[in-house]
């Protein structure tokens, strides 16, 4: 396969099949990558309620830490994942290559935990940690505007740091935009002006500290 388009007619009743098998709390997204518009990446949902999303809806905060460095594999499964009102979620993702090895699409099932932590006694053994041998990540975040996405990104670079902006120097804020760029957050349109803003700096402090971190002249 090739395009996202060209996966859509084959992938299609595989979604269908999980989100009826799993039951409404299991939703599964198509997202197209190739386009590298991650404000709109959601071609094809089935339980979209699961984290308010909806086709032409932005991708996640992994979405765009994977543009930072596509040739990895980003094969996931089983990590864990938080909606933007705070229910926890259990997450896969599979991404499919071009030939050209690049990366044009992501299938990922999300399973809203809640109905599952309502009955933790009976379903313990379900509810066991999530995959042991995973490597710490950042929690994937869900949201309905890829704005969302972004605020949540910096506020944990922000967090990082273990200041606040008011007390921070200038090799804080380098770290918060190092952070942000490993992450893949300048992807996203005009987010350079967004964490610019946050930092109490200008847009050319900002991007003069990206090339810095980025080793560019």
């Amino acid at each position: 396969m090739s395009t996202p388009d060209e996966l859509l007619p084959t992938l299609a009743p595989i979604m269908k099949a999980i989100a009826a098998a799993v039951g409404p709390h299991c939703e599964v997204v198509l997202h197209d990558l190739s386009k590298r518009e991650m404000e709109r990446t959601i071609v094809a949902i089935e339980n979209g309620h699961v984290t308010g999303r909806t086709v032409g809806g932005p991708s996640t905060n992994r979405g765009l830490e994977l543009l930072r460095r596509e040739a990895e594999d980003h094969d996931e499964y089983g990590y864990k994942g938080r909606t933007g009102d705070g229910r926890e979620l259990r997450s896969s993702s599979v991404y499919f290559r071009d030939g050209d090895g690049h990366v044009i699409a992501a299938l990922c099932i999300n399973v809203d935990l809640t109905p599952l932590q309502a009955a933790r006694a009976a379903l313990d053994a379900t509810l066991r940690p999530a995959v042991e041998d995973a490597p710490a990540r950042d929690e994937e975040v869900f949201a309905s505007d890829i704005s969302e996405v972004l605020d949540r990104l910096i506020d944990g670079a922000i967090e990082q740091t273990g200041k606040t902006v008011a007390l921070m120097d200038r090799d804080d804020r380098l770290s918060v935009l190092k952070f942000l760029d490993e992450r893949g957050a300048f992807f996203v349109k005009r987010a350079v002006d967004r964490v610019a803003r946050r930092l109490n700096i200008s847009r050319v402090t900002a991007y003069n500290y990206l090339e810095q971190i980025r080793g560019t002249p």
